[in-house]
């Protein structure tokens, strides 16, 4: 039996987490819609104005007002839900981002594809819960001991990110090879131990979420019992009505095989999972020269990176499947059918 998600103050009355997902593919529909059934909906920031008409002219200002809007968009979906954005570190101007999510009061900050170390003295003064994403136990070690040491804090909860996750993943692409599934359950009761020391010091629960392949109920319960508090969860919303991102996205999934899920190399600088097509294949060819850089991640040098993650991203969302980046998790090829978040739901609470 499960029980509701407590982040501090907030309590999630299904102990889900949607994953955040970007470009454009979880925004305030998909958000909205999990926090409505009683899960937390995951707003993704990542160039979250690009169907903008300015947005090449300003992408910095305009992805900044589109944050208030889909935070506001959501809202009108889900009065009462619970809503978070998923802020990735390697963001150019992240610190902005943190804020102007903050400063539109969102319930959560979740933070990956790099460590968030800065972001507690970000956030400092707000009553927005902040979650860092890791997937090993050194991250979380490094990240615990860094909030503790300089922000005299501790993470609200955290999301550990198995090696089945979609997306930027923290693992080098030889360890996605190689991860024995029970040796990863021992990772995570080691987190688990040392988010209690941790807590145990702040006088405070830091719930533990487990995120990377959950399909169903059984799933679900595995990692409950291992010392988990719930679950995170995107490649299943990906398939449902309300998803932000164009139908054409949607089918790549519904019509994708096993076989053509492949760890591909991302210009963020970590192994990312995605459905293999044309793009992919001229990127493993070589080089896809930019023609204009959307000052996206910082890690990113328009002059030798292998392609533009903006375009490429965007080009998923908009349904230009030949040159677009399919991000999607080891399980895609499971989902069918479009459904409804409440019917995908129905697959772990039903």
């Amino acid at each position: 039996m499960y029980k509701p998600l407590k982040i501090g103050n907030l309590i999630s009355k299904l102990p889900i987490i949607q994953g955040g997902m970007g470009v454009g593919i979880s925004l305030s529909l998909l958000a909205g819609a999990v926090s409505a059934e009683g899960g937390i909906g995951v707003i993704s920031t990542a160039q979250i104005g690009f169907t903008e008409p300015d947005f090449d002219a300003n992408p910095l200002k305009i992805n900044l007002k589109m944050i208030g809007e889909h935070i506001k968009r959501a809202r009108k979906i889900a009065p009462n839900g619970i809503l978070g954005v998923n802020i990735m570190v390697a963001t150019q101007n992240y610190a902005s981002y943190v804020k102007e999510a903050i400063k539109n009061g969102i319930d959560l900050i979740i933070s990956g594809a790099g460590l968030p170390i800065e972001l507690p003295s970000i956030a400092k003064g707000s009553q927005t819960k902040l979650v860092p994403i890791v997937s090993s136990l050194k991250a979380a070690n490094i990240i615990l001991k860094m909030w503790d040491k300089k922000d005299n804090t501790t993470p609200d909860a955290i999301i550990i990110e198995g090696p089945k996750a979609g997306g930027h993943l923290g693992f080098k692409a030889e360890e996605l090879e190689n991860i024995n599934p029970s040796e990863y359950d021992e990772e995570i009761k080691k987190i688990i131990e040392l988010a209690k020391s941790y807590g145990t010091k702040y006088e405070k629960e830091i719930p533990i979420i487990v995120a990377g392949g959950i399909e169903n109920k059984m799933d679900m319960e595995h990692y409950l019992s291992l010392g988990a508090d719930g679950i995170q969860v995107a490649t299943k919303f990906v398939t449902t009505e309300e998803c932000d991102a164009d139908i054409k996205y949607k089918e790549a999934y519904i019509n994708c095989k096993e076989e053509d899920i492949i760890i591909v190399k991302s210009p963020v600088g970590m192994p990312g999972r995605a459905i293999k097509n044309k793009f992919m294949e001229r990127a493993e060819l070589g080089r896809i020269p930019i023609k204009k850089c959307h000052h996206c991640i910082i890690p990113c040098n328009p002059a030798t990176t292998p392609y533009c993650i903006t375009d490429a991203l965007t080009n998923a969302a908009k349904g230009n499947l030949d040159e677009a980046l399919l991000f999607c998790g080891a399980n895609a090829y499971k989902e069918t059918r479009i459904r409804t978040v409440k019917e995908v739901l129905a697959d772990y609470f039903g």
